[in-house]
């Protein structure tokens, strides 16, 4: 019964990321979502939940780097 409340938890996240504006915002509560729904997949032994979830965790990764990267590039060139 516990676990349900990391899935609730996580599910909120997710909820949450999707209302954001600002997609740094989105992305690292996403992020943080994923990651709770893959522990919380791997808590039930529910792989298909833990892997997805990973794999998007993977790419919000990806994406909050190449945010980051952009931004850098983006303020080496006003310079």
């Amino acid at each position: 019964m516990a676990w349900e409340y990391l899935g609730y938890f996580a599910s909120a996240l997710l909820v949450t990321s999707l209302a954001m504006s600002d997609v740094y915002k989105l992305r690292w509560f996403n992020l943080a979502g994923c990651i709770a729904f893959s522990c919380y997949g791997l808590a039930i032994d529910a792989w298909p939940v833990a892997l997805t979830n990973a794999l998007l965790a993977l790419v919000n990764l990806y994406h909050l780097y190449k945010l980051k990267f952009n931004q850098g590039v983006t303020e080496a060139l006003r310079s």
